[in-house]
């Protein structure tokens, strides 16, 4: 198993799409056998399932994630666990002991904007009218 945290100062970053960073956790037999760091290279909101992907990983934890970005993982077959907050690290572990807080039903919550158009992924490009704030 191979897990992917957004990641930013030892916590889970919460805009997928906007992630500068992920921790990659190497797992076998439900122990973390090896972490590392992987930056994106501004890879975009589209590409960071392809990204993932062909480092190996199946499993992302992550907070705030757009339906666009939803689909392309589960495409590319990696299993989501979002709405998830706080340390990357204690994440993980929660996740392993099968007492991981997440939310099936997560969405891109951060576009609070009154009358703007669209939500997350309603569109192929991430946000509609919202500048793509999402992981879309």
């Amino acid at each position: 198993m191979k897990i992917a945290v957004p990641y930013e100062n030892g916590q889970v970053f919460q805009h997928f799409g906007h992630t500068e960073q992920f921790k990659i956790y190497d797992v076998e037999d439900g122990k973390v056998t090896g972490e590392r760091t992987a930056d994106p290279a501004g890879s975009g909101h589209g590409a960071l399932a392809g990204f993932l992907s062909g480092l190996g990983v199946d499993t992302l934890i992550c907070g705030g994630i757009g339906a666009g970005a939803q689909e392309a993982l589960a495409q590319a077959g990696i299993k989501l666990y979002g709405g998830v907050a706080g340390g990357a690290d204690e994440a993980v572990r929660a996740l392993l002991a099968g007492s991981l807080s997440y939310s099936a039903g997560v969405t891109c919550g951060h576009h609070e904007h009154h009358g703007e158009h669209g939500h997350c992924g309603e569109d192929k490009h991430g946000c509609a009218g919202n500048g793509g704030h999402c992981g879309g």
